[in-house]
């Protein structure tokens, strides 16, 4: 494949700060249309535009499609667009819930067509140095890993008022920003094995919570502890493992500071953090990388969050 023609599903924040301007950046790739219900939005990106998304996976120039609408449409539109002969790079979380995950794999499998999912924290440098500082055995048998994220997100102007509406995200934080984070979990340390949480509304009275906690067991006794909140006015995106020989420290997770016994790297991400992901997934169509983020692997996080929303204590 010499060159990749992308059609993107959903014009919206992040696809017009990051998925857009990433594709447009990547040597082998072209933006060839856009599906948008407002077409006007399409207009500055000179390209195809569709308010159907039936009607533009229909189309044979179109090599792979970034799925970036509303969670609820993620399994419809994937599926779709893998029966169609197209290639899938889907935003997170990849469902609603793990049965969808599970149905979306089972169609990338099925068609033979490459899936993945934009879990691009995997490709921060500094993630992937402290997998490898674990495989090293740098803080000897790695036993517990805290992650908090904190901020502050209530609906201004209509701004991502899908986000709270449980019928088109499928929850609050537990979803939007807690779903990274298990991702990284899972995959420095493997399979989960149990989870238990607890979500709560705390300050914002919405219909989905606006905290969550959940504690998460892995098949190699790792325990993992992720609280995510989106009542706090002091930032907070703090991330460690500890293990019986040391730790290592990644916080703030998005910075480029690690720090473990013995060392310490400056490893910076990407100014686009969608732009390794994009690459990624390019140069495993090309053969020249295996995915990051495959959607094989990445169900197992809509595994940790049903297990969540299923057993929570509210």
């Amino acid at each position: 494949m010499s060159q990749v023609r992308w059609l993107v599903a959903g014009i919206g924040d992040i696809t017009t700060k990051r998925v857009i301007p990433a594709i447009q950046a990547e040597p082998l790739s072209s933006l060839y249309g856009l599906v948008t219900r407002t077409l006007s939005k399409a207009e500055p990106y000179g390209v195809k535009a569709w308010d159907d998304f039936a009607a533009a996976i229909a189309d044979p120039h179109i090599d792979a499609v970034y799925v970036a609408t509303p969670v609820v449409h993620h399994a419809a539109q994937t599926i779709a667009a893998l029966v169609a002969g197209k290639h899938v790079l889907c935003e997170k979380p990849m469902a609603m819930n793990h049965a969808e995950a599970v149905s979306m794999q089972c169609a990338a499998e099925e068609t033979g067509r490459t899936f993945g999912i934009a879990y691009y924290r995997r490709m921060y440098p500094k993630v992937r140095r402290a997998k490898q500082l674990l495989a090293e055995g740098v803080i000897g048998r790695p036993v517990l890993a805290e992650i908090n994220c904190q901020g502050w997100f209530e609906v201004v102007d209509g701004f991502r008022g899908w986000v709270v509406e449980p019928e088109m995200a499928g929850g609050g934080p537990l979803y939007d920003i807690a779903s990274h984070r298990i991702d990284i979990l899972n995959y420095l340390f493997g399979r989960p094995s149990r989870v238990t949480g607890q979500l709560s509304n705390v300050v914002h009275q919405t219909r989905v919570e606006d905290s969550a906690t959940l504690l998460v067991e892995y098949e190699n006794l790792v325990r993992g502890v992720v609280d995510v909140r989106w009542h706090s006015r002091v930032d907070r995106d703090e991330f460690r493992i500890i293990g019986t020989d040391g730790a290592i420290e990644l916080t703030p997770l998005s910075g480029p500071t690690l720090r473990y016994p013995g060392g310490e790297e400056q490893l910076p991400c990407h100014g686009n953090v969608h732009y390794p992901c994009v690459e990624n997934f390019v140069d495993a169509l090309t053969g020249k990388a295996e995915l990051a983020a495959s959607g094989a692997s990445s169900l197992w996080t809509d595994w940790v969050t049903e297990q969540v929303m299923r057993r929570a204590v509210v």
